[in-house]
């Protein structure tokens, strides 16, 4: 079993900047893809970014070039999204997730809101 915490949320007002945290504990695998997610009320849930073990990232084209994520260097099990310029539109719970071994496993969710 594989446990996901993560911390960094809360508000910030339009054109601030954020950094939340996702620490994976428990059953990890080196071999690994880790991504954050994000739910807007009455909204499904969506992508964000992904970085695999290997360094490769992905993002959602309503982040380019504004978030970033990345692994701590040291602990290696620890991601980051740096978020910057937010936007209300940018309002929602993020959710980290990480895919090893055929399973994928979710932690609770921190909010981030961006006062329109």
């Amino acid at each position: 079993q594989v446990q996901l915490v993560e911390s960094g949320g809360g508000l910030v007002q339009a054109g601030g900047s954020l950094r939340l945290s996702c620490a994976a504990s428990g059953s990890v695998f080196s071999i690994n893809i880790m991504a954050w997610y994000r739910q807007a009320p009455g909204k499904q849930r969506e992508s964000v970014a992904r970085i695999t073990s290997g360094g490769n990232t992905n993002y959602a084209d309503s982040v380019k070039g504004r978030f970033t994520i990345s692994r701590d260097s040291a602990k290696k099990n620890t991601v980051y999204l740096q978020m910057n310029s937010l936007k209300p539109e940018d309002t929602a719970v993020y959710y980290c997730k990480r895919d090893q071994r055929g399973s994928n496993y979710w932690g609770q969710g921190t909010q981030v809101t961006v006062p329109s």
